[in-house]
């Protein structure tokens, strides 16, 4: 039977997240029959998989620390195979402003944005700075971390006497920011995952926060969100918003499971927001859910994702 290691905890905000994802990720493999370890990723960390010996490493590691490639990195010199984007994948994915680059010359729809490091910020006249931006880029905006999850960071701004806040919020989380066009519409999250045969997306999840922001409160607390899966949109819509979702995994170079976070505006226009390589897998966290709607059990896809990674190690 598969050895699998998992990874949860770390250092990042999103460390209680993480440890939830691992321990329902371990779950599910136990219910499946797979042999199950769950391991902080600390200085033993390189010990740790020589005494476990695992067949595959599962990281479910939230922010930075699973998600910005440089463990992603470590894994692959042990190697053991492990699940979910390669290094490359995983860098491309986590830097937002990056990310919205190589989509856009995908083909692929996303909301015109500024990308502003704090340095450039302080040296040159930050009034003038946002005064120029929200010129070019209208209210209402989005400001966001450009390097972390979970919406952590994260403002919608309606007016100018919110921005600069907006903005000190944002930069404690990450030195370089994103402001963003904020487009109003119903937000899906489409989770795609590859068995081996190529990847599919999963039904979209329909997110419809009960103080009409999808924060951190709201993604991780039960009973302040609610979920339609699949999501209360038409067939033509729902098929449009796939495609986008598997583009976007394509485009970044992602494989075994990602999360792509979309809108779709008034006009049925799908817009690509982010995608997600380590997407969580709390009780309240949308892939799980996906899979669930789809008529699968969590331990029979977890163990297919995890036999899918042995096999492209």
């Amino acid at each position: 039977m598969i050895k699998v290691q998992i990874l949860a905890g770390g250092i990042s905000h999103e460390r209680e997240v993480s440890l939830k994802s691992g321990r329902r990720v371990a779950d599910a493999l136990l219910e499946a029959g797979a042999i199950v370890t769950i391991r902080e990723p600390d200085e033993h960390l390189l010990s740790n998989i020589a005494t476990d010996k695992p067949d595959v490493i599962w990281p479910c590691l939230h922010g930075a620390t699973g998600e910005d490639g440089a463990l992603r990195d470590i894994l692959a010199l042990t190697g053991v195979a492990f699940v979910g984007s390669t290094a490359d994948g995983a860098r491309l994915a986590w830097d937002k402003s990056v990310a919205k680059v190589l989509v856009a010359r995908a083909g692929i729809q996303t909301p015109s944005s500024i990308t502003l490091p704090r340095e450039t910020f302080r040296e040159l006249d930050a009034d003038e700075i946002l005064k120029a931006v929200t010129d070019t880029i209208s209210f209402p905006l989005v400001v966001k971390p450009a390097r972390s999850g979970s919406a952590q960071g994260v403002s919608v701004v309606r007016n100018a006497d919110e921005l600069s806040r907006a903005m000190i919020d944002a930069y404690v989380y990450c030195e370089v920011v994103i402001v963003e066009k904020f487009v109003e519409g119903t937000e899906l999250a489409i989770s795609v995952i590859d068995l081996g045969s190529g990847p599919i997306a999963l039904p979209a999840v329909e997110v419809e926060p009960l103080s009409g922001r999808f924060g951190y409160q709201e993604r991780y607390t039960a009973g302040e969100t609610n979920y339609y899966v699949p999501a209360r949109v038409s067939h033509t819509v729902s098929d449009r918003a796939a495609k986008v979702a598997l583009d976007t995994h394509v485009a970044l170079g992602l494989r075994h499971l990602s999360r792509i976070d979309v809108i779709v505006d008034d006009s049925d226009v799908v817009w690509f927001l982010e995608a997600n390589v380590c997407p969580g897998m709390t009780e309240t966290s949308l892939l799980p859910q996906a899979i669930t709607a789809e008529g699968s059990s969590l331990a029979s896809v977890y163990l297919s994702i995890a036999e899918a990674a042995l096999r492209t190690r």
